[in-house]
C-alpha cells in the first residue's frame, strides 16, 4: 500500500483535475500568473508507474516526488495552490508538497489562530484532527434560488428608492443576462401609475439604457434590451395614469428629454427592422413597436413613429420573411400606424399604402392574411365542428352499431360543449390576432394592385387560396355578430372589403367569373342552414352565401342596422353587375329571396323598434330595390325560368306583408325606392287568381280553405299572367353610391380602439 502523503497527493492531483474543468468561470490573468507545469512531477510518475513495491514508493518519497497511479494524466497545479487556504489542513499539506516540487510558491495560512500543521503520513488521528479543523462551514440550502437578473429588478425598483444613478457595471451585467420577461412585468404591476411618477429616475435610467444598448448592437445586448423593453413598455403603458400623455413622458424620459430620446429611440427601433443582424432580432423590434403603439394609442408620442416613418423598413422585413406566420406581426403595426388620426391630418402611412406598388411584397402580405385567417377559423371549429362529414364505410357501420368492425384506426373524440358554454366561448372569439384585418381593410381601400393580387391570388399547392378563406372567416365572424360588439366591428369591416372589391366592375367580374373558383368552407354552426356544396364554386356565389346567412341569423329587435346595410347593399352590387353583364350563375336564388321576404316581414312586425334607428330608410331602399331589380331584370341573371316564376311566386305571397310593410313605414311617398313595383305584381296576380275562380279573390297559399288554388295552379297563372303585366321599375335600380369613407369615420375609430386593445393582448402574452 502506498503511505499516506502518496494518497494525499494522489488525491490533490484529482482534485487539481477537477479544478481545471472551471477555468471558464475564473478570469484569465490569474491562470496567466499560476501556470506552471510539473515536469519533474511528470518525469517521475513515469518511473513510478513502474515501481510496485513498498521500497520504490519510499525511494520516490524519499526524492519529495509524486506517485500517480495508471491512466491519470499530467496536471497543472496552479488552480489548487491559489485555492488551497479554503482545503482541509491534510490536503493543504500534500498541496505544499507537491507546489514544492513544481516550484511554486503557496500562500500561507490567513488565519494567524490555527498555524499550519505538517501533515504525518501514519498518524490517523492526527489525521482526523485536521479535517475537523477545516475552516469551510456548511451554508444551508436555500429554498428558492433567485436568478441574478431579477435581483438587479429588485435593486433597481427597491423600496428606498435610492436617488443616485446606477453604475456602469450594474448596467452592463443587467443587459447581458438573459430577461425574465414574467418577474419583470410582475415588479411593474406591483407599482401603481402614482407611485410609478416617484421612480421617474429608475425608469428613465431603465429607457435610455436600453436604448443605447440597442444603438451599440455588441453581443446580445441589444437582444435583451428588445425582450426588456417589450415587457417595461407593455406594463408602463398599460396603466391608467391621470394625464397620460405628460405622465407616460415623465415616466420615460423627462419633459426636458423626451425629444432627443425617443427620436433615439424610434431610430434605433427602424435601424434594427432594417438591417438587424437576425430575422429574430429584426421581429422583436417590431414587437416593441407595437408594444408602444398599442399601449400610447391614445397619447401624443405616436407622433415620433408618424415623423419617423418606418414603412420601408416594415416592407423591406417582409420581403427578407419567408413564413406567412411571422408576417402577421409587421402588417399589423402597419394598419396601426396607418390608423393612427387618419382623419384629423394626413397620415404619411397612408400614402405609403396608396403608392406601394410591389407586387412580390403584395402577394407575400395576402399569404399572410389568408394564413392568419385560418388560423383565426380554427378556433370557431374547435368550440364546434361545423363541417358535415363525407360518407365513408366507417361512418355508415357505425350508425348501425357495428363500429367495431370498422377499418382503421378509432378517431379521438371531440369535445361537446352545451349550448351556453359554446356561446360564451363564441363570444370571446375572434382571437386577437384579428388585428390584422384593420391592416387589410386600409390596403384595400387605398391600394388598387392590392386589391386585385387579393381576388386573383392561386393558391399554393395543398392549401386553400387566401380570398377564399377570408370569405370563409366572415361568414363564421356574421353568424356570431351578435354576440359581442368586438365581433360586430369585425364583421363591418370584413363586410366594408367586399363593398370596395364588389364596386369595382373589374374585380367584380373577376368574383363572378368561372376563373374564380375556388372551394370555400363557410360556416355551418348555426340554423338555418343554406344548402351544402362541396368542391369548387364561382367565388361570388360564396359571397352572396355569406350575405344571406348574415340576413338569417342577426335578426333582433335592436337590429344591426349598419350591418344589414352593407349585407344588402354587397347583394345589390353583386346583383346589379349580373343584371347588366347578363351572367347567369348557377346558385340556389329561393334561398335568396326568401330570406329578402323574411327580413320585409320582420321589419314589419317590429317596425314600432325599428322606424327611428339611424339609417334604417337606406336599409328600407336597398330591399325594396333589390327585389324589384329581381322582378325586372331576373331574366338576364336567373339561370332558368323556373326559377323566375318561383320569384314570382314569393312576392304574390307576401302581397299582404309587403303592402302593410309599405304604409308602416311610408314608403309610397319616398321617390328612392320601387315598392309599387312589388305591390303591383302581387296586385296583378291576386286579380288574375280571383278571376280563375270566379270572381272572388282567394288566399294564395298559406291558409287552408277548400277552395285554395295548389302551388302548380298558382305557377300556371304566373306564366300566364307575364303576357299581360307590366312591371313599372323607377330608373337606378341597378345604380348606388360608392363607397365613402367619410361616411364611416365613427365606425372606423371604434374599429382602430378594438384592434388596439387586441394588440396590446397579444404582445403582453
Amino acid at each position: 500500500m502506498p503511505c499516506l502523503r502518496t494518497v494525499n497527493r494522489h488525491r490533490f492531483l484529482i482534485v487539481a483535475r477537477l479544478l481545471s474543468t472551471m477555468s471558464c468561470t475564473l478570469k484569465r490573468h490569474h491562470f496567466h500568473l499560476l501556470q506552471v507545469r510539473c515536469n519533474n512531477l511528470q518525469a517521475n510518475s513515469r518511473s513510478n508507474r513502474r515501481c510496485t513495491s513498498s521500497s520504490a514508493l519510499r525511494k520516490a518519497r524519499l526524492k519529495r516526488t509524486v506517485w500517480i497511479p495508471p491512466n491519470v494524466p499530467p496536471l497543472p497545479i496552479c488552480a489548487l495552490c491559489a485555492l488551497a487556504p479554503m482545503l482541509s489542513p491534510v490536503w493543504g499539506q500534500a498541496a505544499r508538497l507537491a507546489a514544492a516540487d513544481a516550484g511554486v510558491a503557496f500562500p500561507e495560512n490567513r488565519n494567524p489562530s490555527k498555524p499550519d500543521r505538517p501533515a504525518r503520513a501514519n498518524d490517523r488521528n492526527n489525521t482526523r484532527d485536521y479535517m475537523e479543523q477545516s475552516p469551510l462551514t456548511h451554508q444551508p440550502r436555500p429554498e428558492v434560488f433567485q436568478q441574478k437578473i431579477v435581483q438587479l429588478y429588485e435593486a433597481l425598483f427597491k423600496d428606498d428608492r435610492d436617488d443616485g444613478e446606477k453604475p456602469e457595471g450594474f448596467w452592463r451585467e443587467f443587459f447581458l443576462l438573459r430577461p425574465d420577461r414574467a418577474s419583470l412585468r410582475r415588479i411593474l404591476d406591483d407599482i401603481g401609475p402614482n407611485d410609478l411618477l416617484h421612480y421617474e429616475l429608475q425608469t428613465g435610467q431603465l429607457f435610455a439604457r436600453a436604448v443605447a444598448a440597442l444603438k451599440s448592437g455588441h453581443g446580445v445586448a441589444d437582444l435583451h434590451a428588445l425582450d426588456t423593453l417589450s415587457t417595461f413598455m407593455t406594463a408602463v403603458l398599460a396603466k391608467k395614469y391621470t394625464n397620460p400623455s405628460s405622465d407616460i413622458i415623465e415616466v420615460l424620459a423627462g419633459l426636458d428629454h423626451v425629444d432627443s430620446v425617443f427620436t433615439e429611440f424610434v431610430g434605433a427601433l427602424d435601424s434594427i427592422i432594417r438591417n438587424g443582424r437576425t430575422l429574430e432580432l429584426r421581429l422583436k423590434a417590431v414587437e416593441v413597436a407595437l408594444s408602444v403603439t398599442s399601449g400610447a394609442y391614445q397619447t401624443s408620442l405616436l407622433t415620433y413613429f408618424i415623423q419617423r416613418d418606418l414603412f420601408p423598413s416594415i416592407m423591406k422585413l417582409i420581403q427578407d420573411i419567408d413564413n406567412p406566420a411571422a408576417m402577421a406581426a409587421p402588417f399589423t403595426l402597419v394598419g396601426l400606424l396607418a390608423n393612427y388620426n387618419k382623419f384629423e391630418f394626413q397620415n404619411p402611412y397612408q400614402m405609403r399604402l396608396n403608392d406601394f406598388v410591389n407586387e412580390g411584397v403584395i402577394k407575400k402580405i395576402i399569404k399572410s392574411v389568408g394564413y392568419t385567417c385560418q388560423t383565426i377559423r380554427a378556433h370557431y371549429v374547435e368550440v364546434q365542428d361545423d363541417l358535415p362529414e363525407g360518407w365513408t364505410l366507417a361512418s355508415t357501420l357505425n350508425l348501425i352499431g357495428l363500429g367495431a368492425i370498422a377499418p382503421g384506426g378509432k378517431a379521438p373524440p371531440k369535445p361537446a360543449y352545451d349550448v351556453e358554454t359554446a356561446k360564451k366561448m363564441f363570444a370571446e372569439l375572434p382571437v386577437e390576432e384579428a388585428a390584422i384585418l384593420l391592416a387589410t381593410y386600409d390596403f384595400t381601400h387605398a391600394n388598387k394592385l392590392f386589391c386585385f393580387n387579393f381576388v386573383t391570388l392561386p393558391p399554393e399547392k395543398g392549401e386553400e387560396q387566401p380570398f377564399a378563406t377570408f370569405i370563409s372567416l366572415t361568414s363564421y365572424l356574421l353568424q356570431h355578430a351578435h354576440l359581442s360588439q368586438r365581433t360586430t366591428l369585425y364583421s363591418h369591416l370584413n363586410l366594408m372589403v367586399f363593398r370596395l372589391l364588389v364596386e369595382d366592375p373589374v374585380l367584380c367580374k373577376r368574383i363572378c367569373s368561372d376563373e374564380s373558383k375556388a372551394a370555400v368552407r363557410l360556416c355551418r354552426q348555426r340554423s338555418p342552414y343554406l344548402p351544402l356544396v362541396r368542391g369548387e364554386r364561382v367565388m361570388a356565389t360564396a359571397v352572396m352565401d355569406t350575405m344571406v346567412d348574415a340576413i338569417n341569423h342577426n335578426l333582433r329587435r335592436r337590429l344591426d342596422v349598419g350591418l344589414y346595410t352593407l349585407c344588402v347593399g354587397i347583394l345589390l352590387r353583386i346583383i346589379s353587375y349580373l343584371s347588366r353583364s347578363r351572367t347567369r350563375l348557377q346558385y340556389h336564388w329561393a334561398d335568396l329571396f326568401r330570406s329578402l321576404l323574411a327580413l320585409v316581414r320582420f321589419l314589419t312586425t317590429y317596425a314600432g323598434d325599428l322606424r327611428g334607428l339611424p339609417q334604417i330608410d337606406v336599409l328600407l331602399d336597398h330591399v325594396v330595390n333589390l327585389l324589384a331589380l329581381g322582378l325586372s331584370a331576373g331574366e338576364a341573371f336567373l339561370p332558368t325560368p323556373a326559377a323566375y316564376d318561383d320569384l314570382f311566386y314569393k312576392v304574390v305571397e307576401s302581397g299582404e306583408v309587403l303592402v302593410k310593410f309599405r304604409d308602416t313605414y311610408r314608403l309610397a311617398h319616398r321617390p328612392s325606392n320601387s315598392i309599387s313595383t312589388l305591390v303591383n305584381v302581387s296586385t296583378h296576380y291576386k286579380e288574375m287568381l280571383a278571376e280563375s275562380e270566379g270572381g272572388v279573390a282567394k288566399p294564395v297559399v298559406g291558409k287552408r280553405s277548400g277552395s285554395q288554388l295548389t302551388s302548380l295552379q298558382v305557377a300556371e297563372v304566373i306564366k300566364q299572367g307575364y303576357e299581360t303585366l307590366s312591371i313599372q321599375t323607377k330608373e337606378g335600380l341597378d345604380s348606388w353610391e360608392n363607397y365613402r369613407e367619410a361616411d364611416e369615420r365613427t365606425l372606423l375609430k371604434k374599429m382602430a380602439r378594438a384592434a388596439v386593445a387586441d394588440v396590446r393582448i397579444m404582445v403582453a402574452e
